[in-house]
């Protein structure tokens, strides 16, 4: 592999934005300077004009193999994650099987090591049998323990909502634990009073109605007290509300708390306002809510309290998605278009480049604890990203890398366009190209979290 030399890039790292270039040697970085000199036999690559950051790393996506293929593979969604500027990513266990015990969860990483166009990790499920199981699991090989996607019992309830359980596993374990927090009693209330309302003929806009901002902050600071409790080292996925955010500390530095929250693209991007248009195809679960959460997710990224950006990225076909409110599935394919929603985000006025890339990629780095990642230092892996700021894409369905074929973005105009992407050192996307290059690794992480 030749060395290559990024010049004249305008790099956005560690709260900084200079200009500079970038020698990379094999898989790592090896000098970061203002102006390094090429040699013979180096590769140089001419940055004037575009940006250059580390890779997204992504720690929320359902890629849907094994299993359930059909909505999407490792193959198909991690390249739309490339395409989106993410070099590593931390998949979600709700795959058939679920990835409730080692061997299944080995299963995955097995898959990934050929067939992923990025680095990769998956987490470990929880469900009401497998404490012991997952208390078991070696942190530098797994990136956590969640129960996202999952049903924690065959009530088809959260895990937030066990009490029992959770003191067992906040008490015991010394693992990373992500949680998506709704309180189901509240959600079912609404539901039910939904109902007996309209019947079948529930709008999408209720979606933000029934799953309310009530039910986040009810579960989401019920979760919080007891992990405080006993020290857990928790974070809190897909915030969606305003109001969760004040649960939230600001005064410490990401890698120093214990309790951590994610924000995803969704919720920065999309209101409630826009199921007019976009219908059952923005259902998530939490909901998209008003265009006050919006704002105060954003004020939250600002001030800290918000401490990762994620997608969880979660395709469906669309006939499952353009149905009735309760037959509809909750999720949609985003994560080929993360970077540019944020810079879009950027151009509005709403989120710094320098947070942006620290949201993305360092706090990613620090809070999961990966080894060599998330930065752009000498000794670090070469996961980098060069893009032009200021190009403008509008999104077309023949654009689309997912094995669905459909997005909640087709038809928006979003400006910031990737050019290229380093994955350890391998230009896997160069001028808005594929190349025959492919090589990852599985992520490693420190052993104490």
């Amino acid at each position: 592999m030749k060395n290559q030399l990024i010049k004249n890039a305008t790099i956005i790292n560690e709260g900084q934005i200079s200009q500079g270039d970038v020698l990379v040697r094999g898989e790592r970085i090896e000098h970061v300077g203002s102006s390094i000199q090429a040699k013979p036999h180096d590769e140089v690559i001419d940055a004037s004009g575009l940006y250059l950051i580390p890779g997204l790393i992504d720690t929320h996506v359902h890629f849907r193999e094994p299993g359930l293929s059909y909505k999407g593979t490792i193959d198909s969604e991690s390249k739309a994650a490339v395409a989106g500027g993410v070099t590593s990513y931390m998949e979600m266990p709700n795959t058939l099987p679920n990835a409730t015990t080692m061997e299944h969860l080995e299963e995955k990483y097995r898959l990934a090591s050929q067939s992923s166009y990025a680095n990769y990790s998956f987490y470990f499920g929880l469900n009401a049998q497998n404490l012991e199981e997952a208390l078991r699991v070696d942190n530098a090989l797994v990136c956590g323990l969640t129960d996202d996607g999952l049903y924690f019992d065959q009530k088809d309830s959260l895990l937030c909502n066990n009490p029992a359980y959770l003191k067992e596993l906040f008490s015991r374990s010394g693992s990373l634990i992500a949680l998506h927090c709704e309180d189901e009693n509240i959600i079912g209330k609404n539901e039910t009073a939904y109902r007996a309302l309209h019947g079948k003929n529930i709008q999408a806009h209720m979606h933000a109605e029934i799953r309310s901002s009530e039910a986040c902050y009810a579960a989401t600071g019920r979760v919080v007290e007891m992990a405080r409790l006993y020290n857990a080292r928790l974070h809190i996925l897909h915030v969606s509300t305003g109001v969760e955010t004040s649960l939230f500390d600001h005064a410490i530095a990401s890698g120093h708390k214990r309790i951590t929250a994610e924000a995803c693209i969704h919720h920065l991007y999309f209101n409630s306002g826009d199921y007019g248009k976009k219908g059952m195809r923005i259902k998530w679960n939490p909901s998209i809510k008003s265009e006050q959460d919006r704002v105060q997710l954003l004020e939250a990224i600002r001030s800290n309290r918000i401490d990762t950006i994620a997608t969880d990225h979660a395709p469906h076909l669309l006939t499952e998605k353009l149905t009735d409110y309760f037959n509809s599935k909750s999720g949609a394919p985003s994560v080929q278009h993360t970077l540019p929603v944020l810079t879009e985000l950027y151009h509005r006025g709403e989120i710094s480049l320098e947070d942006m890339v620290e949201k993305t990629s360092h706090h990613p780095a620090d809070i999961f604890c990966i080894r060599d990642r998330g930065y752009i230092r000498e000794g670090y892996y070469a996961d980098l990203v060069l893009f032009d700021l200021h190009a403008a894409h509008t999104i077309a369905g023949s654009d689309l890398l997912y094995t669905c074929g459909w997005s909640p973005f087709e038809h928006e105009t979003l400006r910031g366009v990737i050019d290229t992407v380093m994955v350890n050192g391998s230009m896997i996307l160069r001028s808005g190209k594929w190349t025959n290059q492919r090589h990852v690794h599985r992520l490693i992480f420190n052993q104490n979290r």
